[in-house]
């Protein structure tokens, strides 16, 4: 089981269509709320997730082997729990409707307020025959990422594999932080993971780690000796599902030429949340294709002498 599990493994709970449920999920992820809270919600409009496949599958023993792709590695959150306890609660579930203001049909409301729709907790039965196993986390990929740095002589500020947060006030921070190494002319590598959101405001199109390149470009104008890579490890960076979708961007002195010989205002882009259209002009978008796995976003600032 891995990450993508709770977009791709749909069974809503009675009097919720597909589509209602989309257009909550949709809301949420437009809204800017971090993961751990979006699968809060879905968690209790599913027949699935929250534990109970577990439920439904008790008479069996179940071994879930899982790929971790949210902040710290949390069972629950990893394609919404579908065979482990979950804590959260339908209160928790409508707080969050309720806190960021969501529109939603009645028939959600409905089920948010059905109490057959609670999660499986802690210590119930479903879970006496079950065994839950991580056999790949994102720290994993960070420290390879910090080894390849290491090797080519790079200094490494590790700033950890669990980072949540607005995309652009990430970036604002990790340009400070990259600026100040620069001005003491270090050569280092700052490297991060975690899982970054996006409150879209505009009509553009990019993820979070596409924005989070867009927000440093800005930041970073022209400074001499400062390269960036932001990706997620699955190959797409909140896109549309398609295998074309871009794994995030790359930025370095390229990207500043282009800015300056084609007029682009990183700023105009941002404000209209369309980090893909930026990077499609540059020719920096990051392309890998589905990478077959997914363990979370790998940041990569490259510092070195101007």
């Amino acid at each position: 089981m891995s990450g993508g599990g709770s977009a791709n493994w749909i069974a809503p709970v009675e009097g919720v269509s597909f589509a209602q449920k989309q257009q909550v999920t949709r809301a949420l992820l437009r809204s800017g709320a971090p993961i751990g809270e979006v699968n809060t919600v879905r968690k209790h409009l599913s027949r699935i997730k929250g534990g109970r496949l577990a439920r439904a599958g008790q008479k069996a023993e179940i071994v879930t082997l899982a790929i971790s792709d949210v902040p710290h590695d949390d069972p629950s959150a990893i394609a919404s729990g579908p065979t482990v306890p979950d804590p959260t609660t339908l209160a928790d579930a409508r707080a969050i409707v309720a806190k960021y203001g969501l529109e939603v049909d009645d028939a959600i409301r409905r089920a948010l307020d059905d109490p057959g729709n609670e999660s499986c907790k802690p210590g119930d039965s479903a879970f006496a025959r079950t065994r839950f196993e991580l056999i790949a986390r994102p720290k994993a990929s960070l420290d390879a990422a910090v080894k390849v740095a290491m090797s080519a002589g790079y200094a490494i500020i590790d700033l950890g594999a669990d980072l949540e947060g607005e995309a652009r006030d990430v970036a604002a921070a990790h340009a400070q932080l990259a600026l100040k190494v620069s001005s003491e002319g270090k050569r280092v590598a700052i490297v991060s993971g975690g899982e970054l959101t996006v409150t879209v405001r505009g009509n553009g199109r990019g993820g979070p780690n596409q924005e989070y390149a867009l927000a440093l470009a800005g930041l970073l104008g022209n400074t001499a000796g400062i390269s960036a890579l932001a990706g997620d490890t699955d190959g797409a960076d909140g896109g549309a599902g398609s295998a074309a979708d871009p794994a995030g961007a790359l930025i370095d002195r390229g990207t500043f030429a282009k800015m300056k010989s084609l007029g682009l205002d990183p700023k105009a882009y941002l404000d209209n949340n369309d980090a893909t259209a930026f990077f499609t002009a540059t020719g920096d978008l990051l392309l890998t294709g589905p990478t077959l796995t997914n363990v979370n976003d790998v940041r990569v600032i490259l510092v070195d002498e101007a």
